[in-house]
């Protein structure tokens, strides 16, 4: 876009894009102790999942220690690990949610 002024100079704005902040990995990690229908729920209602999704990814924490449960920049992130501690802790259950940085 070029802005040109009475005087007859022609003045050139340029664009520069800012870089993407980077985004977070929001993980469950599994336990011997916190029942999977928890998990499920915490699935849905803390990262928006249907019944599905949320019940491949229980049984992704369940069979290999670790599921994915969303990215997002850094302060959604955490803000998402403490409801569900918060939440998990007020239930009783010792699931833990941890965030990493996506590579």
């Amino acid at each position: 876009m070029a802005v040109q002024h009475q005087d007859g100079t022609l003045l050139e704005v340029e664009r520069v894009k800012a870089p993407l902040p980077p985004l977070y990995r929001v993980l469950l990690l599994n336990d011997d102790f916190t029942p999977m229908e928890f998990v499920i729920e915490v699935l849905e209602n803390f990262f928006y999942m249907g019944r599905e999704q949320a019940t491949l990814i229980m049984l992704k924490v369940h069979n290999e220690g670790v599921g994915i449960c969303g990215l997002f920049p850094r302060d959604v992130a955490e803000t998402k690990v403490k409801q569900v501690l918060d939440f998990a802790r007020s239930h009783q259950h010792p699931l833990q949610c941890v965030m990493e940085e996506d590579r």
